[in-house]
């Protein structure tokens, strides 16, 4: 173990002292728009050593990994997260996910479950538009894997570097962790990176003035003479050759620029040169399909040319799913979003935010769902309350005055599959998670949320909340808020069983479809193919820690060390 470990930092320290003898210091800051264009500037045919399809979590640690020592191109679908500095900064969290435009970082989509969904368009991908929060995976997740301890904790620091920070534990967030110790999430572990069972302080990728770093920011990393970014760059198909008694291998792929003109990217004749997949859990599979890598029947439903018959290609997509309770203050919040974490032993995590806004039309949801449970109370004639019936926006403008408290559940036995809607590169697929289908998963829900009422109206959160308003009146107001697709039962805020059904949503933690040992092995290179790996979490068996972008910016740098360590050193056996 040692030996791979040490031969790995070998080649850590050949191509940074090639790097560096070149007139570019790895601690200075890489010029990004020296080699990060629109796709319409690309060469109608060009040929690198990696093609790197997808530039969000794990495919920037990766190209900028394999550009120290290899020519890398990066095709990314979306656009910059640098061409409006502020835009992903925490008060825009929520007001990005709900952006529809054509322009916006996440795509909408509704998955075949009824509940509402994201996907990542830009450079850096989910970690532009996510929640922020940044943990380590539990050490069973990188055991089960078969990944090197040495070396992964080598490939975390090299990402926490550039974009992890403690965050701020102001009133409102202190409060609610207090309630979850109270409630018996123990033990207090203070602040950590790594995965410890109780309530912990995590890391952020937000900096003290709320900017956003995302993994768009490990380009920093990469040798800019090495690489080429492409942005708005849609990948239509992979290239397959394939000759008769050998295997099929990756050539290149077409991908088509903002203007509708196709370009041809190729490898270079090296025999270790690679196509890498790095488009997501929805991503990764549609292409593999779009380009004639999956189930058979499906494919040629679609006319698509079979290059390999692959059942397992879209099967096993799980999303964690993800319940929340909503909690109107009378105490000012501040603008928070997730902090800490409760890990409870049981399977189920404990998260949230507070301040954030919305966009107006989903303010003015909430404000009136709030007003017309609140007029049902005997205790209504309060000013404030009298104020919010009859102008339901004075309890809550753009910016809600409470928080936001998620349960998410941990290993979901339940899960789905992947199909293809049309072939289509730039729509979404048809998705189907089949949440709670196994009773374990439902059960687990049902604690998490008790726990999470447990911590509202604990001792230490009882400023923060109005004794007005019940645990069940916090059920019912989530239950009457358009935060799904799914029809509602009658004792949706009777029954916690029915309320985890009726208002279960995402957290954005879906994985799958292209799962470890059944589309990829230990390598991360598709089964059967030649020149052709996926690296990010459609092959994850489940979700690493309670939040993923950790691990997966990780397995972007761990991966682009084995890889080069494979090209120029050659395998070797562990030791």
């Amino acid at each position: 173990m040692g030996f791979e470990f040490w031969m790995f930092l070998s080649l850590v320290y050949v191509s940074h002292f090639h790097f560096h003898f070149h007139g570019l210091s790895l601690a200075e800051k890489a010029p990004y728009y020296s080699f990060v264009h629109e796709a319409a500037m690309a060469p109608e045919v060009s040929f690198y050593d990696y093609i790197i399809i997808g530039g969000g979590t794990a495919g920037c640690p990766l190209a900028a990994t394999l550009s120290e020592s290899a020519n890398v191109l990066v095709l990314e679908r979306g656009g910059s997260p640098y061409e409006n500095p502020s835009k992903p900064d925490k008060g825009n969290f929520f007001p990005n996910l709900l952006d529809v435009s054509p322009s916006s970082y996440a795509q909408e989509f509704t998955s075949e479950d009824g509940v509402y969904n994201a996907r990542a368009r830009v450079l850096g991908g989910g970690s532009v538009i996510n929640a922020g929060f940044y943990s380590r995976a539990e050490p069973e997740f990188l055991k089960q894997a078969g990944l090197n301890e040495a070396l992964v904790n080598y490939s975390y620091q090299w990402v926490e570097k550039k974009i992890a920070f403690e965050p701020p534990m102001l009133q409102w967030q202190s409060a609610l962790r207090d309630g979850l110790l109270e409630a018996g999430v123990l033990p207090n572990n203070g602040f950590t990176f790594d995965h410890i069972y109780g309530t912990k302080i995590g890391g952020t990728i937000f900096d003290g003035d709320d900017h956003r770093h995302t993994a768009a920011d490990l380009l920093e990393y990469a040798n800019p003479y090495r690489i080429k970014v492409y942005l708005h760059a849609t990948v239509e198909k992979i290239i397959f050759e394939t000759k008769v008694f050998s295997r099929t291998r990756a050539q290149g792929v077409v991908f088509e620029d903002e203007l509708g003109k196709k370009h041809w990217a190729l490898l270079t004749k090296d025999y270790k040169s690679e196509v890498i997949l790095s488009a997501g859990a929805l991503g990764s599979p549609q292409l593999l399909m779009l380009s004639g890598i999956g189930p058979s029947q499906q494919l040629k439903k679609f006319g698509i040319k079979v290059v390999m018959d692959q059942p397992m290609v879209g099967q096993g997509l799980v999303d964690n799913p993800l319940n929340v309770l909503l909690v109107p203050s009378p105490s000012p919040v501040e603008l928070s979003l997730v902090s800490f974490v409760g890990i409870t032993r049981f399977g189920s995590y404990i998260e949230a935010c507070s301040g954030i806004s919305f966009t107006p039309s989903w303010s003015r949801s909430v404000a009136k769902a709030l007003a017309a449970i609140l007029n049902q109370t005997e205790q209504s004639s309060t000013k404030l309350f009298q104020e919010g019936i009859l102008n339901p926006e004075s309890l809550l403008d753009t910016r809600i005055r409470g928080g936001i408290i998620f349960e998410k559940v941990k290993d979901p036995i339940s899960s789905g599959y992947l199909e293809l809607r049309n072939m289509n590169p730039r729509d979404n697929p048809k998705v189907t998670f089949n949440y709670f289908q196994a009773p374990e998963d439902l059960m687990k829900c049902v604690h998490g949320v008790k726990i999470a009422i447990d911590a509202v109206y604990s001792k230490s959160f009882s400023n923060f909340r109005y004794e007005i308003l019940s645990a069940k009146a916090l059920l019912e107001l989530i239950v009457n808020l358009p935060l799904n697709q799914r029809p509602r039962h009658l004792t949706s805020a009777f029954s916690l069983e029915k309320f985890c059904m009726d208002t279960v949503m995402t957290i954005w933690h879906y994985h799958g479809g292209c799962r470890l040992g059944k589309v990829v092995d230990r390598d991360y290179k598709v089964l059967g193919v030649e020149a052709l790996r996926i690296v990010d979490g459609s092959t994850f068996t489940s979700s690493p820690g309670t939040n993923p972008q950790a691990t997966v910016m990780m397995l972007g740098r761990y991966m682009g060390l084995k890889i080069l360590q494979e090209r120029y050193f050659g395998k070797y056996r562990k030791t």
